[in-house]
């Protein structure tokens, strides 16, 4: 007798199914709550998030941020390309892992759209950069994951932001248990530095991002056999990243 679990494929007499049934339920449940969250109005524009312009930053299971990005489109095209599986260059190049993302933070500026092209520009890129170096400061290896550096602009002060979660509560326990995180960072790591190894070429920016994972899953594997053996947890500056990765603030080296 065939199997009629959740998973089955031995019914010959079902209907196709609805494509929007196809993935998990994590990814189901994560996919609604990013809706959820684009579908926010913005109080300042009375626009909804995801028809706003702006910088975005993700974070991980720890409140770590990982990712800064801006855009000029909307948030639902470019947010969704990281998040939804639709292709990016986060994803081409296997930088980051879309669920190894526990939180989205928006600035949304709609009423930046308003302004001639160039200022437009310049003010969005003034943000991400802003927004960029909170990022560095908050986070505890002094580096997030973006291979490409901001423009370096003057600072801004940061608008109002939008934090939301993405994993399902009912699912969180399972998700950011260490051990799924350590296989997960592991293997995005490899894929990473796969595309170093296969296209040769790439930028430095890329071969710093394969560094800032492999600090990460070195962190993180370490505060679990500290754990396990009963120990604390390596301080913060036992990696010494900028050592490590150098300047983070600046493209020295790219094209």
């Amino acid at each position: 007798m065939g199997s009629r679990g959740i998973a089955s494929y031995s019914d010959p007499e079902s209907r196709p199914p609805a494509k929007k049934s196809l993935p998990t339920r994590f990814v189901r449940g994560f996919r609604e709550l990013l809706s959820e969250a684009l579908d926010t109005v913005d109080r300042d524009s009375g626009v909804k998030l995801g028809k706003c312009i702006g910088v975005y930053a993700f974070y991980d299971y720890d409140g770590e941020p990982i990712y800064v990005g801006q855009t000029t489109e909307d948030f639902a095209t470019r947010v969704g390309r990281h998040l939804r599986g639709q292709r990016s260059d986060t994803l081409a190049y296997r930088i980051l892992d879309p669920f190894e993302v526990a939180k989205v933070q928006l600035f949304p500026v709609e009423n930046y759209r308003r302004l001639p092209a160039i200022e437009r520009r310049s003010r969005v890129d003034a943000l991400e950069y802003s927004v960029y170096v909170q990022a560095i400061k908050d986070s505890k290896y002094r580096a997030i994951l973006n291979e490409k550096i901001p423009p370096i602009s003057p600072t801004v002060e940061l608008p109002e932001s939008y934090s939301f979660s993405l994993v399902p509560e009912e699912m969180r326990e399972d998700r950011e248990h260490p051990d799924v995180r350590i296989a997960r960072r592991a293997e995005t790591l490899a894929r990473v530095a796969a595309v170093a190894h296969e296209r040769g070429e790439v930028s430095a920016g890329l071969r710093r991002v394969v560094v800032i994972q492999a600090i990460r899953l070195a962190d993180l594997a370490a505060a679990r056999l500290a754990y396990v053996e009963g120990r604390r947890r390596a301080p913060a500056d036992a990696i010494d990243t900028t050592a490590l990765v150098g300047n983070v603030f600046h493209d020295g080296f790219d094209d």
